[in-house]
């Protein structure tokens, strides 16, 4: 990923006895120089920070007073982001004979003092907190830290904390380092951030940070640290723990049957993503993915209007904070195909050049990619890359070999089963791959070996709900036909009984109509899910009507079957019209 931003410390971190060292100011003016964004991050007042470190036009922000003022020396903008200190407090504190310093918004007073500054807090009922920096103490109002004053001024810089590394010493700077992708801290300081931290860098003081700097600046990207502050949740396994992936930056592989509920596995990828604060540019074949647009910064172009220009595409992405569905259902197949060639290459640039955005998923992944070298098209080597595919052997090798997490929905296809088989050099028998992939139901998936998570062993995924919901096409099949073999065909006892559904709107008529023995033992079966999955790859529903088939079967439920017809009115607003009637099989 992108390294965008350093936000950085002052005293402890990148300052001794007042002064920044010489080698850490040279690497700062490196770093601006190279176009990445510099923030000082301190729990000095601005004033006294301009006292011991003069002019401050060498970084381009400064947060001050622990999060509480936000300065631009470019333009001279301060502003306060909280209230000032309570006057009552002052005089407080000054009864109790406890020397403070006022600032914009805090007050500092030596830490030994912390006991009578909290009493003196509890007496006047005062919404502040204790913020503690070696020696000294802080007191603000609730909520405000380095992490919340950066994420202020990246904020009015149009920047991401994801793209943004954090270094600190001292127990103030555990928000600032939570709250950056990777959050760094220095040996010389304290015990429980280094513990905290995503790195350390070794020294014994400022000096040392230097060439870890140097390091860190020439590479331009956030270093890859094997942690786990952010996951995304998929489910659990068969033993009942838990199953979640670390957000790396990795390229995922999401691979399986036609409408098998692979696009629902990128989706539950894609939302949490974008609750974590990542942008994420979704290529959307079919408009699957627009209920994202629930999410907050989500937007959803093309689809009944004109698809997105270049242009657009970098308009909509100008807040570090969105996210993009690019809708290409309205579109004809060469038309999606021309139009995701073109965009690709102009995505990866857009990437490597303001670090947005952070993921791009791609649906149907084979018809995009299998005409030329991926990379013309994709920049694998930045990663953050999640392809959708019910083909994955038809992608280019070095797509497939980019591939660092590989899930897979229910999979027939023997030869796909082997590809991938062989692709993860797994000493799992191939038969067992086979009778796994192939059996995999509604709401199941597998983590293949590759994946980190899996613990180098084939691991089946009972997958968890999604926040936002998923449905193909909601409006085209409640009067709209499937085609004559899709249609679903009731019948009593293994004969047919007379009557088929092509349409949604036909089928909840049978639901209403039909004698309860035959809509029972298709309940019993699992066979109006299975319809619901495979015909019309509503994976959301399917799961809904799978739970009610299981009352059927297990427990005699005889609600099982209206439930059933009720749910489907409620996912597509179906409601059986005077004269509408299912068409009669001949018999």
């Amino acid at each position: 990923m992108k390294l965008s931003v350093l936000a950085l410390d002052y005293d402890g971190t990148t300052a001794l006895n007042d002064a920044m060292d010489p080698g850490i100011r040279a690497a700062i003016a490196d770093a601006r120089c190279r176009r990445l964004t510099v923030v000082l991050v301190t729990g000095r007042r601005l004033k006294d920070l301009e006292r011991v470190a003069g002019d401050l036009h060498f970084v381009d922000a400064v947060v001050a007073e622990n999060g509480a003022v936000l300065h631009l020396p470019g333009s001279g903008y301060t502003a306060a982001l909280a209230a000032p200190p309570s006057r009552n407090l002052l005089q407080e504190l000054t009864g109790r004979g406890v020397p403070h310093t006022a600032g914009e918004c805090l007050v500092e007073a030596a830490a030994g003092h912390a006991q009578i500054v909290l009493e003196a807090i509890r007496a006047l009922e005062l919404p502040l907190s204790i913020h503690f920096n070696r020696g000294r103490l802080m007191v603000l109002p609730q909520a405000v830290s380095k992490a919340t004053g950066l994420r202020e001024a990246l904020t009015v810089l149009r920047l991401s904390l994801r793209n943004t590394v954090g270094i600190g010493d001292a127990e103030n700077d555990h928000e600032l380092l939570r709250a950056c992708e990777v959050g760094v801290a220095v040996a010389w300081g304290s015990a429980s951030l280094r513990a905290a931290a995503d790195d350390v860098v070794a020294g014994d003081g400022p000096a040392a940070l230097v060439p870890y700097l140097k390091q860190l600046i020439a590479s331009g990207a956030v270093p890859a640290v094997r942690t786990a502050r952010r996951r995304l949740v998929l489910g659990h396994t068969d033993d009942g723990q838990p199953f979640s992936l670390a957000v790396l930056g990795r390229n995922v592989l999401v691979a399986g049957d036609a409408r098998s509920g692979k696009s629902w596995v990128a989706g539950l990828l894609a939302e949490q993503l974008i609750l974590h604060g990542y942008s994420v540019c979704v290529i959307d074949p079919e408009g699957d993915y627009r209920p994202l647009e629930a999410l907050p910064g989500v937007v959803a172009l093309g689809g009944a209007d004109p698809l997105p220009r270049p242009h657009d595409l970098l308009h909509a992405l100008r807040h570090p904070g969105s996210s993009v569905i690019i809708d290409l259902s309205h579109v004809h197949h060469a038309e999606k195909i021309r139009y995701a060639q073109a965009l690709l290459p102009a995505l990866a640039t857009l990437r490597r050049r303001t670090g947005l955005p952070h993921r791009v998923v791609i649906d149907e992944a084979h018809y995009f990619l299998n005409a030329a070298p991926a990379h013309e098209r994709l920049d694998l080597k930045d990663s953050g890359y999640t392809l959708v595919t019910y083909r994955a052997s038809h992608l280019p090798g070095a797509v497939l070999d980019a591939s660092e997490v590989i899930l897979v929905t229910c999979e027939s296809d023997p030869a796909e089963v082997e590809a991938l088989h062989a692709l993860c050099r797994s000493t799992q028998p191939l038969d067992t791959w086979r009778a796994l992939l192939g059996g995999l139901g509604v709401g199941e998936a597998a983590a293949l070996p590759i994946t980190e998570e899996a613990a180098a062993t084939l691991r089946r995924i009972h997958l968890g709900l999604r926040i936002t919901h998923h449905v193909r096409h909601r409006e085209k099949y409640v009067d709209v036909p499937v085609p004559e073999a899709r249609a679903f065909v009731f019948t009593r006892r293994g004969s047919l009984e007379g009557t088929r559904a092509a349409t949604l709107n036909e089928f909840v008529t049978a639901l209403d109509t039909l004698a309860p023995d035959v809509l029972e033992g298709h309940a019993r079966h699992g066979d109006y899910s299975r319809w619901l999955r495979n015909v019309f790859g509503d994976y959301r529903l399917a799961l809904t009507v799978q739970a009610l088939e299981d009352r059927c079967r297990d427990e005699g439920d005889p609600a099982a079957v209206p439930a059933i017809a009720s749910a489907v009115r409620g996912r597509y607003d179906v409601a059986p019209q005077k004269g509408v009637s299912c068409s009669a099989e001949v018999t």
